[in-house]
């Protein structure tokens, strides 16, 4: 098993008589790719300040690397990238300017060339920020949290107000830095997001971890049901059929657990009277179902 790049224990965090982290535990192996998930206000943000050492804990520990990330160590500082959902950086500078400024902070940087070739702006290496999409823009973003060569590198909401194709662009990215090697723990509000990048994801709700796994761990947990949905047919459906569908708009729709058994079912009956059952779809829960699940649940 990989040793864990990040190991948290007893985690608190309380500001006057609000607490706003309620006692985490959480543990990322090294060269995965976490998702910390949570709606604003759970206490996703002060995780991962805590995380990062900018914020200090009310009590428990935590371990990043093998260090204390509120000792602030340049050691441990040496070894993460931080991006943050907006770097400011001088929109006049070139590109491969900006890269080797930041390289400048480091001991041993990574090439400028191989950041660039990682994140995809080596056509722009020469264009000036302020020309760059707002897709390029954010991969600079992540072109300077790799300058120092982090082995982890936290990704804050990387591809909010993104198109999707320049979405897609960022996933190929964030995939390319895992196969160098980093530990990538990422936060989004993108379900879609998460369950395409992440190994594994944690669900933060009030303050506390109500779920974590991989993507189709959570799924199966969570329990949740299937969808069988078709138009309407000229032919009425037989009673015992019948029962198990509501109509919604123009279409017959069926929760259930057993998919294999209804489709069965309905196929067989409608094969048998050369019924076509325009529109069939069925459709099995998404992360996104399973994390309004879990933050919808009562404290």
């Amino acid at each position: 098993m990989p040793s864990p790049a990040i190991e948290v224990h007893g985690l608190r965090k309380v500001y006057g008589g609000l607490e706003a982290v309620r006692g985490i535990d959480l543990e990322v192996p090294e060269g995965e790719v976490f998702a910390l998930l949570g709606p604003n206000g759970a206490g996703k943000t002060t995780t991962v300040e805590m995380l990062e050492g900018h914020r200090s804990p009310t009590s428990g520990d935590i371990r990043v690397l093998g260090y204390d990330p509120g000792r602030h160590e340049r050691a441990y500082r040496s070894r993460i990238g931080i991006v943050l959902q907006q770097t400011g950086v001088e929109s006049y500078l070139k590109v491969a300017e900006v890269v080797d400024q930041y390289r400048g902070f480091y001991p041993h940087p990574l090439p400028r060339e191989h950041i660039l070739q990682t994140v995809g702006l080596e056509e722009q290496a020469t264009r000036r920020v302020r020309r760059l999409s707002g897709g390029q823009q954010r991969r600079l973003d992540v072109a300077i949290g790799l300058a120092g060569d982090p082995d982890l590198l936290f990704l804050d909401e990387p591809t909010t107000g993104f198109d999707p194709a320049a979405r897609r662009g960022a996933w190929d990215m964030i995939r390319n830095l895992q196969t160098l090697g980093k530990t990538v723990f990422l936060t989004t509000h993108y379900m879609d997001e998460a369950e395409h990048l992440a190994d594994r994801a944690a669900v933060i709700a009030r303050g506390r971890i109500v779920a974590e796994g991989s993507p189709g761990e959570l799924r199966r947990r969570q329990r949740l049901r299937s969808t069988v949905a078709f138009r309407q047919p000229a032919v009425e459906l037989p009673t015992a059929l019948a029962a198990r569908f509501t109509m919604q708009h123009d279409q017959l729709v069926a929760e259930t657990d057993q998919v294999v058994e209804l489709l069965h079912e309905l196929t067989d009956w409608a094969t048998s009277n050369r019924i076509d059952l325009d529109g069939l779809q069925v459709s099995q829960p998404t992360l996104e179902d399973v994390y309004l699940a879990l933050v919808e649940e009562p404290a």
